[in-house]
């Protein structure tokens, strides 16, 4: 709601409260006393502003509110402030569930229900027996307090929704690049150290071979070694594990940084949880290195603490420096270019957080950052005890102050009626089911149970508080409760749904109708049970459908946003792979031959055709970098990915927040049939795209067959993953099967696939 609509609102209010009062008085030809006209302008003025200021401050216009309509509810006329004391401060109600939490709106509502409450009985007494227009306030306050929080909560998930889906952005264009830097940076150490060395021993052989023939068999064998570990280390580069253990991690990297700085005679203390992989590492790493630079540069023997801390919700990063030592000369001051705050801020941005930097109290420097956490929905943090102690005993003594006159004046006479009214009955009942409803989500079997017992003494309470209003009034209260709870979380299952819907109409059709039978009625038995039967059933079914409706359109949602994210996988996975794939093609024209043919001169002991194999291949080696650095083409055609890129699809669903753990068996060959290593690359994206949590993928082979099974997938979404499985492995011969709740199985033959190949061939 914009600023526009939310100060119309209190506008209308107004104009609706001036046709009830004075409008409708003066229709009738009866102008209210210019004092009651003037009260309930400056009353009616005070609800407007206090209504146009809702959003800043929903608490304290709730209290603006509802204490300006009791105060000029009593020198007015009846109706004088009915709208605004009712929509208004239901609307009150409705900006402190959106704006405030969950507590705070439960115990604004309480608090406000209770303090009418004791108000009318202040100053009528427990005498009044139809006070059905308490609970009808009261209910009236619930309805508005769980539409906000519903809509508190849909704004939420969407706000949440919309930062994840950022996130996956960022990360989609990040992946291919990080792929890149990764092969060029491991193909540059192998070249560096491997390669070189194998032709600067080589070389030393050759000009020393006159007078140290010894060193040319030493040359030789190391030539042979490091040429087989050139040829191992190329291939991991083409395909490097899935697993998280067998590489650095981000925790491991800024452990390393830290130690570096250290290893410089620089105090620096650390406190670092592990990161996944990602931008936010990326940015994390960037920031601490940069603020160590500085500290390192500026304040040369400072104390410095390196706070990295990964949450659930968001990454604090604090890098603060004391004052340097006194003496201490900085000889790096002058060498900065001046743009480290903005490398600060630009990496910050790009992880989707903010960074500042600031002296503090005690002369040193402090460099903040708060990035994205585990997951990307935005939680408020859990307010202290202390302010929650002070919210309760605020609402105590707003909820205690109508009752100061009944201590202080003592009553000459008391009303002798009934001690207890029917309206006390119906507000205990009343908040009894409301209160049910809070509890819908965790237990729903223990709420239908308590919300459908609770309707059953309705009834008993017209009785016993000797009730002599509307006889369906009371039913249709509590058949309210029924239907928001059927419309707010209907049943998963098609048989619990329709046996909780049955339940309910017998329930409330029973105490709808032995309410109007005991009251007494001239119509047949039959008829009355039937007619509110069927108002029953039609009540109880449409709100099932509103709540059905509106689980699908939430699941619609859901599954537009997971196939979104799918996608943006898919697409960050495949341009990642046509990378690697388009650097592993120089690899295997230029780099391996080269290498496998320096092997084979070294052991066959020719030391000069071995020299020149290691220049070729440590040339080929230094031109494809040259050519990856200044950007080349890529392939025609694009290459699927197959199993070997699982660690390019772990990376970028642990970037995104998700906790992934792929476990591959060592009896899984490396070169598997090409339909088989497609389709299982394709299963294993879908079962971990399938989801939002933590999830396990375990890939082994036995008796010709490949299985993967994947646990920690949601359950709604077990038959949507099993059935796009089944459609791609059937052709294989696979099967796809569902075990306990959140594991699907796949099995993949080799037979099948092989014949089809060769059937190809």
């Amino acid at each position: 709601m914009n600023r526009t609509h939310s100060r119309l609102l209190p506008v209308l209010l107004l104009c609706a409260q001036a046709v009830v009062w004075p409008g409708v008085p003066l229709a009738r030809g009866t102008v209210p006393p210019g004092s009651a006209l003037l009260i309930a302008t400056l009353a009616t003025g005070v609800v407007a502003a206090a209504l146009a200021l809702r959003r800043s401050r929903p608490v304290a216009a709730l209290i603006i509110v509802a204490a300006t309509c009791a105060l000029g509810a009593g020198p007015l006329p009846a109706g004088a402030m009915a709208v605004l004391g009712t929509a208004g401060a239901a609307l009150a109600v409705f900006t402190v569930a959106i704006r405030r939490d969950a507590f705070t709106a439960v115990l604004c509502v309480t608090a406000l229900a209770l303090w009418q409450f004791l108000q009318g009985v202040s100053l009528h007494g427990l005498s009044e027996r139809d006070g059905l227009d308490m609970v009808l306030t009261a209910v009236m306050y619930a309805a508005s307090c769980g539409t906000g929080l519903l809509v508190r909560r849909t704004r939420h998930a969407r706000r949440a929704a919309d930062q994840l889906m950022k996130r996956a952005e960022t990360e989609r264009r990040r992946l291919p690049a990080a792929e890149r830097r990764r092969m060029e940076r491991e193909l540059h150490d192998i070249s560096a150290h491997h390669l070189t060395a194998v032709v600067v021993t080589v070389g030393a052989a050759l000009g020393l071979r006159e007078r140290r023939p010894e060193l040319t068999d030493e040359a030789l064998q190391f030539a042979s070694e490091t040429g087989r570990e050139v040829t191992r280390a190329l291939g991991a580069v083409r395909s490097p594990a899935p697993s998280r253990t067998d590489v650095a991690s981000p925790q491991e990297r800024l452990l390393d940084l830290v130690d570096g700085f250290r290893r410089l005679s620089h105090q620096v203390d650390c406190e670092i949880s592990p990161l996944p992989d990602g931008a936010v590492a990326e940015a994390a790493y960037g920031i601490v290195r940069e603020a160590l630079t500085n500290v390192a540069r500026y304040a040369p023997g400072a104390h410095t603490r390196v706070l990295c801390r990964y949450g659930e919700t968001r990454t604090e990063i604090a890098v603060t420096s004391t004052a340097p030592p006194a003496g201490a000369v900085a000889h790096g001051a002058g060498l900065g270019g001046g743009r480290g705050q903005g490398f600060l801020r630009s990496r910050a941005r790009e992880a989707g957080g903010t960074v500042h930097s600031s002296p503090t109290a005690e002369g040193g420097w402090e460099v903040r950052a708060a990035l994205p956490g585990r997951t990307a929905t935005p939680v408020e943090p859990p307010a202290p005890r202390a302010y929650r102690a002070a919210q309760m005993v605020a609402a105590a003594g707003l909820i205690l102050q109508p009752l100061l006159p009944a201590l202080v004046i003592r009553p000459e006479h008391t009303s002798g009626g009934a001690p207890v009214s029917a309206g006390v009955f119906f507000a205990l009942l009343a908040a009894g089911q409301a209160m049910t409803l809070l509890w819908l989500r965790r237990a729903p079997r223990t709420a239908y149970a308590m919300l459908l017992g609770l309707a059953l003494l309705w009834p008993m309470a017209m009785t016993v508080g000797n009730y002599g209003g509307p006889v369906l009034l009371p039913s249709t209260l509590s058949l309210l409760a029924t239907c928001a709870a059927l419309a707010m979380e209907p049943a998963r299952t098609a048989t619990y749904r329709s046996t909780t819907v049955l339940l309910a109409v017998l329930v409330h059709a029973a105490a709808a109708s032995t309410a109007v039978l005991v009251r007494g009625t001239t119509a047949p038995t039959w008829t009355v049970i039937a007619g509110i039967t069927i108002g029953v059933a039609l009540a109880g079914t449409a709100a099932h459908l509103a709540g059905v409706l509106r689980a699908r359109h939430r699941q619609a949602d859901d599954r537009a946003h997971d196939e979104r994210l799918a996608a943006w996988t898919e697409e960050a996975v495949r341009d990642a792979w046509i990378e690697r794939h388009r650097i592993a093609a120089g690899l295997e024209g230029a780099v391996f031959a080269r290498t496998a043919d320096m092997v084979i001169e070294a052991e066959a002991g020719r030391l000069d055709a071995t020299a020149a194999r290691a220049r070729e291949a440590l040339s080929a080696m230094r031109a494809l970098l040259d050519t990856e650095a200044e950007g080349g083409s890529g392939p025609e055609l694009r290459p699927q990915p197959t199993l070997q890129a699982l660690d390019l699809l772990a990376q970028h669903l642990r970037a995104t927040g998700r906790d992934i753990d792929i476990r591959l068996s060592d009896r899984v060959p490396q070169h598997l049939p090409i339909a088989v290593d497609l389709a299982a690359y394709y299963a294993a994206e879908t079962l971990l795209t399938a989801g939002g949590g933590a999830a396990v993928l375990e890939l082994d082979f036995g008796t010709d067959n490949l299985m993967l099974t994947a646990t920690g997938i949601p359950i709604p979404a077990g038959p949507a993953v099993r059935e796009g499985l089944t459609v791609r492995v059937t052709p294989l011969g696979g099967t796809v099967t569902t075990g306990p709740p959140g594991t699907v199985q796949l099995r993949l033959p080799f037979t099948t696939a092989q014949d089809n190949e060769e059937g190809q061939r």
